[in-house]
């Protein structure tokens, strides 16, 4: 049995511009950012990473959509330091976001959750100010993740799973600046690695998954190039929806 994703973006889509360097010495690259509307804060339950209510709170709420740094899902989960260039109202450091979702704006790279864009000022009254002007010029640089607590990289069973039919694993929190690009899975019986397929964002599934404990692996891509890393802990035959997965695997 395999399920329809279907998701929500509630994000304009316009024109994408590739963004020009800065001439930093810090390699930051130059760009815009913007907020969405959001009541609370906090980042979007809907974003098309897949994260549901974690994506919501997770970094205190400070989170992001992104254009083309969200990679066909493969950015979902990378940090990023974003700093606006009003002296008088930004703050010298910016803000650390989590890219939880996708969206285009008015050439814009960052669609920030008003929890985010907040802090990209120096105070309350500076933050007020920039909220006012709806889309600012930033410049930004891909920090390593540092939220994931042990910094292991963890995976959660997707909510839509069943047992023994369908399998779909989020990839929850990889750490570092390292993004995952491929799944697979061991298939017992013919002595090979499975793949499975993005079924969108930061989620990979399988119809008919092997039955038994499941060995998982992903390919990562970082500063050393393309690999593969085999989680050090196999999947449980009683694997549940909602379960959330140590891999003990920290790379880097």
């Amino acid at each position: 049995m395999e399920l329809n994703f279907k998701h929500q973006l509630g994000l304009l889509c316009v024109t994408l511009l590739l963004p020009a360097m800065c001439t930093s010495q810090d390699t930051f690259t130059c760009s815009r950012a913007t907020f969405f509307g959001s009541p609370d804060c906090y980042g979007n339950p809907r974003g098309a990473c897949g994260f549901d209510d974690y994506g919501k709170t997770v970094n205190d709420g400070s989170v992001a959509g992104v254009s083309w740094l969200w990679k066909n899902g493969s950015g979902c989960g990378a940090c990023y330091q974003v700093r606006c260039k009003i002296p008088q109202y930004c703050d010298e450091y910016g803000a650390y976001v989590v890219v939880t979702d996708y969206g285009v704006g008015d050439r814009t790279d960052f669609i920030m959750s008003p929890r985010g864009y907040s802090r990209l000022g120096r105070n309350d009254d500076a933050s007020a100010e920039l909220f006012k002007y709806g889309v600012i010029d930033v410049e930004y640089k891909r920090v390593p993740c540092n939220y994931g607590g042990n910094n292991n990289v963890v995976l959660k069973v997707h909510d839509r799973s069943r047992n023994p039919h369908y399998l779909a694993i989020l990839v929850l929190y990889v750490g570092g600046t390292y993004d995952v690009t491929a799944m697979e899975l061991w298939q017992e019986d013919c002595k090979e690695w499975r793949p499975m397929r993005r079924a969108f964002g930061a989620v990979f599934d399988a119809a008919n998954p092997p039955s038994g404990d499941i060995k998982l692996r992903f390919q990562v891509s970082g500063s050393a190039g393309l690999y593969w890393v085999e989680s050090k802990n196999a999947l449980s035959f009683e694997w549940k929806a909602g379960a959330i997965y140590d891999t003990e695997i920290q790379l880097g």
